[in-house]
């Protein structure tokens, strides 16, 4: 499978995925599966600022990315896949095309409304019942912030967490 990892975090591109899991995993390209950032060219400048030598960045639609998923697991380059949250991943697994796959949260962090469940996943509830859905569709979803942190799986995250 030519996709590393899938991510729900909600800085996209930054140093844990860049340093922490670009190391472990060596990307060539990181897709970022946005709606709002796929139209915004000079926010997705910020981001490639990033990216170290050899790597590069796509943008794309939830549309777009879903063409082109079967592709990209079938291709020979090195992706990590992107999304800022549970409910845009959820959407890529609607088609089925993620079952079976592994799905890493990576950083859901504080806002109103959210309950914390690690130091860096703080929950809602429409985040649990999409990470639910997620389930649902076959994915085999965990937190882990860095390729050597201890994953917890997503019923733990849905239970509350750290037990």
């Amino acid at each position: 499978m030519a996709i590393l990892l899938f991510r729900i975090d909600e800085r996209l591109i930054h140093g844990q995925v860049v340093v922490g899991w670009g190391n472990e995993l060596r990307p060539d390209t990181i897709v970022v599966v946005d709606d709002d950032l796929a139209e915004s060219d000079w926010e997705q400048d910020l981001y490639r600022l990033g990216l170290v030598e050899g790597m590069h960045a796509v943008f794309e639609t939830v549309a777009d990315a879903m063409d082109h998923l079967d592709e990209r697991m079938a291709d020979s380059s090195r992706t990590v896949l992107l999304t800022r949250d549970i409910t845009t991943m959820l959407r890529l697994a609607g088609a089925g095309q993620l079952r079976g796959r592994d799905v890493n949260i990576g950083g859901l962090h504080y806002a109103s409304g959210r309950d914390a469940v690690l130091p860096y996943v703080y929950l809602d509830a429409d985040q649990r019942d999409a990470l639910s859905a997620l389930l649902d569709h076959g994915a085999y979803v965990s937190a882990r912030d860095l390729p050597g942190g201890r994953r917890v799986s997503a019923e733990r995250l849905l239970r509350g967490g750290d037990e």
